[in-house]
C-alpha cells in the first residue's frame, strides 16, 4: 500500500497538476508556497466572471470557505458547476461550518449542484455536516473525536463522498474503508492554516489519483510527517512554517516508508490500492 501512496506523491511531481485554489484570505500565500513545494502548480482565481472557464482547465479543485462573501460565493458555485462539467475533482474544506450554520447549508448545495470528491474538515466541522452534536470555538474543534471513525463512515455514505476528519488524529472514510492515520505533531496548532494547507495538498494528490481515499492517505501522510521532521528542528512557529515549506519539498519515498503510521479500522485494506 505504501507503494501505491509513494507512486501518488511521485506522480504530482512528474505531472505538476494545475490546481485551482479558491481559499481563505488568511492563507492564500501558505497554500501557494505550500502547493508550489509539493510539486503542484497553484493559481488562485478569485473573480466570478474567471472561474468557470479556468476551473475547466485545471486538474483539481480546492475549494475553502473561511473567509466566504458574496463575491466568492458565486465563484464557487461558477467553479463547482464547471468542474461537474468538465470532471474536474473538487476538495472541500467547511471552515467554519461548526460555528456558523449559513455555512452547513452552504455546502451541502455544493453537494446538490456540484460531484464533491473529498470533504475534509476536524471533527466538529464533520460532525456538524452529519447532524451531530460537537464542540467548537470558532474555527476550531474542542471535540475529543472518539467517535470521528464511525462519524466519517456515516457521512461518507449518505452523501457518496470521501470524508476526511482532522485531529489528534486523522481519519478517512468512504463508504468500504475507515483509516486511522497517526502521523501529525501540535506544531501545526501553533500556526495558521495548517489544515487549509492539507487540503490543498489533498487537491494535489486527487489530480493525479482517481481514488480519493489513496489521495487523501497520500496528503495526509505528506503533510503529516513533512511536520514532524519540521518540528524535530524546530519548535518555534515561524522556524517551523518554513522548515515544513522545506521538507515538503525533499519529502520522498524513503522518508514516507521509515515514518508512516497508518492503519485500517476493523479489517483488511482494501485490494484496490
Amino acid at each position: 500500500m505504501l507503494d501505491s501512496v509513494i507512486k501518488v506523491l511521485n506522480d504530482v511531481r512528474k505531472k505538476t497538476p494545475l490546481i485551482h485554489a479558491i481559499t481563505n484570505n488568511v492563507v492564500i500565500n501558505d497554500n501557494a508556497n505550500a502547493l508550489l513545494s509539493f510539486g503542484a502548480s497553484p493559481a488562485m482565481v478569485v473573480s466570478p466572471d474567471e472561474a468557470y472557464d479556468f476551473t475547466a482547465i485545471s486538474k483539481a479543485l480546492y475549494i475553502n470557505i473561511g473567509t466566504i462573501n458574496d463575491e466568492i460565493r458565486h465563484t464557487i458555485i461558477n467553479s463547482t458547476l464547471s468542474a461537474k462539467e468538465h470532471k474536474v475533482p473538487v476538495v472541500v474544506d467547511p471552515v467554519g461550518c461548526a460555528a456558523i450554520k449559513s455555512r452547513v447549508d452552504f455546502v451541502k448545495m455544493l453537494l446538490k449542484i456540484g460531484n464533491i470528491d473529498i470533504i475534509k474538515g476536524n471533527v466538529g466541522e464533520i460532525k456538524v455536516l452529519l447532524g451531530v452534536e460537537t464542540k467548537v470555538r470558532g474555527v476550531d474543534s474542542l471535540d475529543d473525536g472518539n467517535d470521528a471513525p464511525d462519524v466519517c463512515y456515516e457521512l461518507a455514505n449518505s452523501i457518496n463522498t470521501t470524508i476526511v476528519a482532522t485531529g489528534k488524529f486523522d481519519y478517512i472514510s468512504d463508504s468500504r474503508r475507515k483509516i486511522i492515520v497517526k502521523n501529525g505533531t501540535e506544531m501545526f496548532t501553533k500556526i495558521t492554516g495548517a489544515g487549509c494547507t492539507l487540503g490543498a495538498i489533498m487537491a494535489a494528490t486527487r489530480a493525479v489519483c482517481d481514488d480519493s481515499v489513496l489521495a487523501a492517505l497520500t496528503a495526509l501522510l505528506a503533510v503529516n510527517i513533512a511536520g514532524e521532521l519540521a518540528a524535530e528542528e524546530s519548535t518555534l512557529p515561524g522556524t517551523f512554517r518554513t522548515k515544513f515549506y522545506d521538507y515538503l519539498y525533499i519529502l520522498n519515498g524513503d522518508l514516507i516508508k521509515e515514518r508512516a503510521k497508518f492503519e485500517e479500522i476493523g479489517g483488511k485494506i482494501s485490494e484496490t490500492f
